[in-house]
């Protein structure tokens, strides 16, 4: 999918003229149909099935929250056709609205900025169930998952709950993200695809419990681990693919702990510095089948052989915070900049460069024209993403008002630990709180 992209100087940018927010409005019969139409292909040959678990508890015309695992886009077409009999408006990022905003809008979606404090968004939430009538879908990880598990969830969510007072419906999928992972640049494997649509919270029950404990319950429904679930279903998948671009994700040795000379092409993840060589089996397991070039090189992080991506994947989380425990923690990049401030277009403004450390990021461009700072608590995790909108691997930083898109240039692999980065420093900096 492609996104309109304008090209043009950054003061012309600013000038522009801003949207004014607008409320929700019921998503249209015939998009609905369209929509459920349009993905039968898919679903129907990924023999997608659905188990319902305690749904004749919701009420046939009663609006409730939706909140779906994020694991591709195919998550959506899941959604629309388990729930083709209830209107629903669908949060989803402001930039898919780019070029199509009033299909977007007549779909039932309301915009919001990921990872960027939206007030708007709870309330035009609760217009929805309240005014419209309608369910309202909403992915609470906010971004695809890299590694196949659960990416973090806003500790506001339970509060949210409490707020729109509606009956919560949580869907898990099965084999979604093994069907089509972010890092595999839009190459779709031939896998099943399943999901549990159940029913997890009344109002009665909501009202009953603290925000933390709320919190709590929904942080176990998003405990997951795909690769686990691949494993130990014994699912096949036999694309001759399965590697290509994994070192998006993988993107530190753990022979020699070079960062971004990682390489996934076909079924094999390397490493162009030492010359290890591991391979991704059929049930995505990773076996190390070439040590590195000398014996002396061979492990000496003593860094176990790890067998599956989520380990490999906590392992560079831990990396990450020693850096930054030690201070040594620093990204200083050269980038593309474009920025998003109406639904008109993305613009590209030119370039610059961006740096992230404890203190946060720091974004200067377009000869020095464009300088913008963002603390480490100004967000719990990253806007950043794998060949976004086919232009590129990006980081996003902003606010409400405008969002900067950064593509890095000859950087290696920089997106997901500038994203566990961010993690660990908003923690660390909620702890301080």
């Amino acid at each position: 999918m492609k996104t309109v992209v304008k090209e043009l100087e950054y003061e012309k940018v600013l000038a522009l003229p801003k949207e004014k927010p607008q409320k929700p409005v019921k998503p249209a019969l015939i998009l609905r149909w369209l929509m459920k139409t349009l993905g039968k292909g898919e679903l129907k040959a990924a023999n997608f099935k659905a188990n319902y678990i305690g749904m004749e508890k919701l009420g046939k015309h009663e609006p409730c929250l939706i909140l779906m695992n994020h694991s591709c886009f195919t998550d959506l077409i899941i959604a629309e056709t388990v729930f083709a009999d209830r209107p629903m408006n669908i949060v989803c990022t402001g930039d898919g609205f780019v070029g199509k905003n009033m299909l977007m809008r007549h779909l039932g979606c309301i915009p919001t900025n990921k990872f960027v404090t939206d007030f708007v968004l709870v309330k035009n939430m609760k217009y929805a169930v309240e005014k419209l009538r309608t369910s309202v879908l909403m992915y609470p990880e906010a971004s695809y998952s890299f590694d196949g598990t659960a990416t973090p969830l806003p500790d506001t969510l339970g509060k949210c709950l409490k707020l729109l007072n509606v009956p919560v419906i949580v869907i898990r999928t099965y084999g979604a993200f093994a069907h089509d992972p972010l890092y595999n640049n839009l190459q779709k494997r031939k896998v099943d695809i399943s999901a549990d649509v159940k029913y997890l919270l009344s109002p009665e029950e909501i009202a009953g419990k603290t925000v933390d404990e709320l919190n709590e319950i929904l942080k176990n429904e998003f405990t997951f681990d795909n690769w686990q679930w691949q494993r130990e279903n014994k699912v096949r998948i036999t694309e001759p693919f399965r590697a290509d671009f994994l070192n998006r994700v993988l993107y530190k040795c753990t022979c020699c702990g070079t960062e971004g000379e990682m390489l996934g092409k076909g079924t094999t993840l390397s490493c162009g510095a030492c010359g290890a060589v591991w391979n991704l089996s059929e049930y995505g397991t990773l076996e190390q089948v070439l040590p590195p070039k000398t014996a002396a090189d061979n492990h000496p992080l003593n860094v176990p052989a790890f067998d599956n991506v989520p380990d490999w994947f906590s392992w560079q989380r831990e990396q990450v915070r020693a850096e930054i425990a030690a201070g040594t923690y620093q990204l200083d990049v050269p980038v593309e900049i474009y920025m998003m401030v109406n639904t008109k277009a993305i613009y590209h403004v030119g370039d610059g460069r961006l740096r992230h450390s404890t203190a946060g990021f720091v974004l200067d461009g377009c000869g020095g024209r464009l300088h913008y700072g963002q603390k480490p608590r100004a967000s719990y995790s990253l806007y950043s993403d794998y060949y976004w909108y086919e232009i590129g691997d990006m980081i996003c930083i902003g606010d409400m008002k405008t969002l900067y898109y950064c593509f890095p240039k000859n950087a290696g692999d920089i997106a997901a630990k500038a994203r566990i980065a961010t993690e660990e420093l908003y923690r660390l900096a909620a702890l301080d709180r």
